[in-house]
């Protein structure tokens, strides 16, 4: 089967293609962007999503932008790069990976004159995808000793194919010991309100040709108790300096259901996503979705919504990461 293309350049490299995870499972569609408005869309409704994936699609988004608005000249480029820099930041602010690479691409600017500077950002776009792929084989292979042959796992959300520019980060493991011929065996909670693990993870396994089982949230708990799952693996959003971890909300509950029963919990992310500006989980800004995504309610009621919740680095077994399975502190770790 055809590797499963997410997120990178449009074949003409004049806008950011991605795959409209909106339209998952129904349909796959693919989407040309090139407005500053049209990528901070995508990345707002998550049409992309998952911070590996937003942190490319906001690197090439700000690059075609800058270049459409622009149009080819390096100094208008140079006038607009802080402003279209400030909105794609605080489209999203609770995964890291989107503030990290546009202010990677604003020091690369900060290091070239005017007639280098588009050149020089599309050049840095285009390594960071590279280095996304990289990433998720570097997880994959690090993470192989978590899959052996028959393992049962159980993940939250979707870290897979799906949230990268390669082949996932939780999932990374389980699609690199499925190439190797082992037995696994997926349990994909559904996530909701939006339901990731039933359209997104389901999906993406079955095109692989890896067993999964779908579960409701609240049903993940007794799933643990019953002996079905050796391990959970799930992705992040943000590690901040003493290993706390926000993801998908319903993480923190999974991992208090995994140390109720003795199973081993890891988390599995690219070493940019670990924050070590933000010292604890209480220091990050969480995300806050519509209500509409609750679906209908009485009139009066009131929604509280978080996209994410943080899991304390206590009930993490280990941080597994292109650079191998770790625990904080984390050496070399750079802030954003």
């Amino acid at each position: 089967m055809l590797p499963l293309f997410v997120v990178g350049w449009s074949p003409d490299q004049r806008a950011l293609r991605i795959l409209d995870q909106r339209r998952l499972p129904a349909a796959e569609v693919m989407r040309d962007l090139v407005t500053l408005d049209d990528v901070i869309d995508a990345i707002r409704t998550l049409a992309v999503r998952g911070a590996p994936a937003i942190g490319v699609a906001a690197a090439i988004g700000l690059v075609v932008a800058l270049d459409h608005n622009s149009e080819g000249r390096g100094e208008r480029a140079r006038e607009l790069l802080a402003r279209y820099a400030e909105r794609l930041i605080a489209s999203r602010p609770t995964a890291v990976n989107l503030s990290w690479a546009v202010r990677r691409l604003m020091a690369v600017a900060s290091a070239v004159g005017d007639d280098a500077l588009l050149a020089a950002l599309r050049a840095d776009a285009e390594a960071i995808r590279v280095e996304d792929v990289a990433m998720c084989e570097a997880i994959g292979r690090f993470g192989l000793d978590l899959v052996p042959d028959g393992a049962r796992l159980l993940t939250h959300c979707n870290a897979g194919a799906l949230a990268t520019a390669g082949i996932g980060t939780a999932l990374a493991p389980v699609h690199r010991a499925h190439r190797d011929g082992r037995r696994v065996h997926v349990y994909a909670d559904e996530t909701r309100p939006l339901r990731q693990g039933a359209r997104l993870t389901a999906w993406e396994l079955q095109r692989a040709g890896i067993p999964v089982t779908v579960l409701p949230d609240g049903a993940a708990a007794s799933l643990l108790r019953s002996g079905a799952v050796d391990l959970v693996l799930v992705g992040a959003d943000r590690i901040t300096a003493n290993g706390d971890v926000a993801n998908k909300v319903g993480t923190y509950g999974v991992a208090l259901a995994a140390r109720a029963h003795g199973i081993p919990f890891y988390v599995a992310a690219p070493w940019s996503t670990i924050d070590v500006a933000t010292p604890t989980g209480v220091d990050i800004e969480i995300e806050h979705r519509h209500a509409d995504e609750l679906g209908e309610l009485p009139i009066g009621a009131r929604v509280w919504n978080p996209a994410f919740d943080v899991t304390p680095r206590e009930l993490v077994s280990g941080y597994l990461t292109d650079r191998g399975l770790v625990q904080p502190p984390f050496s070399g770790a750079t802030g954003v």
